[in-house]
């Protein structure tokens, strides 16, 4: 047993030339750090092993770390052999790699987070793919991009999403090689490669990575990172995350190497080892600016929707100004009544940002990865709310591609055709711009130069037609502006006080909206400080 457990050096030797490589990584989340630069250590002293493709979800970096950084070496390399393409969900946090695939010097394929988590699982059980309606209609569709993120992917197809019709309905298939090699992480090893995640801050889908390399045709190699090693058998049955037989090897990384998240070393309430008291409204943040008002009007829809079902309700909250909703939410002690999920596995807390998105201070819970997205995909979810960057007169979204831009889709195409009601939410224009708050009423000091509601947009990521078919309820929301999706289009429902509908809405779209005869002016509470008294309304009744 205890041959399992080997120097970083040894363990990853056994990984051959041309292998495919599945690995574990939420951002900085379960990434395994110290693996990944000692595989490449490895290449740079001796050239093996060479030709990898990776399949990562949705990708084990941050800006300048792991994948980044070998990314950029790789890229003053041009006789690099090292790499030979990739399958990456969100690529976002590596500029690097980026041009590495704009520029053709590797494969670039691209999927939602969900569908990949769910590949590893359905890979494992012997299936060619994942069957699913998600991409129908958007630039996932082989019809469309088909998830090619270059020519040089289109020429390979080492990836491919397929039309498959079921009993007259469409579906996708995606299918990718199955992997060979797993590289995973947790927090603590016994002697028979057992391994726990206690003191992370989510465990994605490592078991499913292990799996799919270990089933037939082949069964390839598992290597787990971990902060510790314990004595077999003293780790409780149900804390392993994956069983010892579905592990090959075990490296011990230091703690530089093992960071919880990318800024964050280690805080016991991100793991949920330590609950942090709740903060009341007595802590309201005197702050005050847009931001704040669109998602305060994303709050009130979702508590209206506690009103209207009469118990709290479960959301997902994507990056950006979604993200503060949960913030406003603590604001006015709305906690209990909406309950946050984040797409790596957390339930509850609140979501940090940026690079460390994936964690959350003080979950109640955290499931796998591939479990949070069965709740996206299927509806479990009561609503979300996602940012836009377009939005075209069908209602169509792009939430951030653009020309010679490849942040990827993460988990926007899964959350946004599953869940039963979208509540968009973003500014209205984009560009440099300043405006203000004064007395109650928006201020258009300077607005922005870039329209964002435009008659077609870039891509579509996000596919209006097939969210009326589902009978989705889907509210566009801005600081000046509240659309709802109709079969007729986008109808504009409310207007910020101090706003001429004309000049400062209409002026500035590219297509001309329908206009609700119960136009009205957006709730005055969310231009002014202080709380909204949304508790005491739902407290009411």
């Amino acid at each position: 047993m205890m041959r399992k457990i080997l120097k970083s050096e040894e363990a990853v030797e056994k990984i051959p030339d041309n292998s495919v490589v599945a690995i574990s990584g939420f951002n900085l989340l379960v990434a395994p750090e110290y693996l990944i630069l000692k595989l490449y250590e490895r290449y740079k002293q001796t050239g093996h092993p060479k030709g990898l493709f990776l399949e990562v979800n949705p990708i084990p970096t941050a800006p300048g770390r792991v994948l980044d950084k070998i990314a950029t070496e790789l890229y003053n390399d041009p006789d690099q052999e090292f790499l030979s393409g990739i399958l990456v969900t969100y690529p976002g946090w590596s500029p690097t790699l980026q041009k590495m695939i704009q520029e053709n010097r590797i494969e670039g394929y691209t999927w939602s987070i969900g569908t990949a988590s769910w590949f590893f699982r359905e890979v494992a059980r012997g299936l060619p793919g994942v069957l699913t309606r998600v991409g129908l209609g958007t630039f996932l569709d082989p019809r469309e991009d088909g998830g090619y993120l270059n020519e040089l992917a289109k020429e390979r197809k080492r990836c491919k999403i397929e039309v498959i019709n079921i009993q007259g309905k469409e579906y996708l298939l995606y299918q990718a090689p199955k992997p060979t090699v797993a590289l995973i992480r947790g927090t603590t090893a016994d002697e028979l490669g057992n391994i726990t995640t206690e003191k992370e801050g989510s465990f994605t889908e490592i078991l499913n990575l292990a799996q799919a390399s270990k089933a037939e045709p082949n069964k390839g190699i598992v290597i787990a990172q971990v902060e510790r090693i314990a004595r077999y058998p003293s780790l409780h049955p149900q804390d392993i995350k994956v069983p010892g037989p579905l592990v090959d090897y075990v490296v011990v990384a230091p703690p530089e190497f093992h960071m919880q998240s990318a800024n964050i070393h280690y805080d016991p309430r991100v793991s949920g080892e330590v609950i942090p008291p709740i903060t009341s409204n007595s802590t309201l943040k005197p702050m005050l600016n847009t931001q704040k008002v669109i998602a305060r009007r994303v709050l009130l829809e979702m508590i209206n929707l506690v009103k209207k079902l009469g118990r709290p309700i479960l959301v997902n909250l994507g990056i950006g100004i979604p993200t503060g909703v949960a913030e406003i939410a603590m604001e006015e002690g709305l906690q209990e009544y909406v309950l946050t999920t984040v797409e790596s596995g957390p339930f509850g807390g609140i979501a940090l940002k940026g690079p460390d998105f994936g964690a959350s201070i003080g979950p109640f819970a955290i499931i796998s990865q591939p479990d949070q997205f069965a709740n996206y995909e299927g509806g479990v979810i009561d609503a979300a709310s996602l940012g836009f960057m377009e939005v075209d007169e069908k209602g169509n979204v792009n939430p951030s591609l653009l020309p010679g831009r490849l942040p990827g889709p993460g988990g926007f195409p899964v959350i946004s055709y599953g869940s039963p009601r979208m509540f968009f939410a973003g500014h209205f224009t984009a560009g440099k711009k300043k405006l203000e708050i004064r007395n109650g009423k928006l201020n258009i000091v300077k607005d922005g130069e870039i329209e964002k509601f435009v008659k077609n947009v870039y891509k579509i990521v996000y596919n209006a037609a097939l969210g009326l078919e589902k009978g989705q309820e889907v509210i566009y929301i801005t600081e000046r502006a509240v659309f709802r999706l109709t079969e007729k289009g986008l109808v504009l429902e409310e207007y910020a006080p101090g706003i001429d509908v004309d000049k400062d809405i209409l002026d500035k779209m590219q297509f001309r909206p329908k206009i609700s005869r119960k136009l009205d002016e957006m709730d005055e509470r969310l231009f002014k400080r202080g709380s909204m008294a949304l508790k005491e309304e739902i407290e009411a009744i």
